[in-house]
């Protein structure tokens, strides 16, 4: 769980009131916690559950590609 290679974006959300994570390159793939420190480790745990369902349901799992570059 520890050698999550996929993008995260994390931003702090006054309407939560919480540390928003989202990985872009899995699609839906979102978490959050009261700290920094919480919404990384809720994302690891969301990012292992999301290959695991995709792997169960034979979708494909999207390849990390690192940074990405946004217009």
């Amino acid at each position: 769980m520890d050698n999550i290679k996929y993008e995260l974006i994390i931003f702090w959300s006054d309407s939560d009131d919480s540390f928003i994570v989202e990985v872009p390159e899995l699609a839906g793939c979102k978490a959050d916690g009261e700290t920094y420190e919480e919404a990384i480790f809720n994302a690891k745990i969301v990012i292992s559950e999301w290959i695991e369902t995709a792997r169960n349901m034979g979708r494909e799992i999207p390849k990390p590609k690192g940074k990405l570059m946004y217009a």
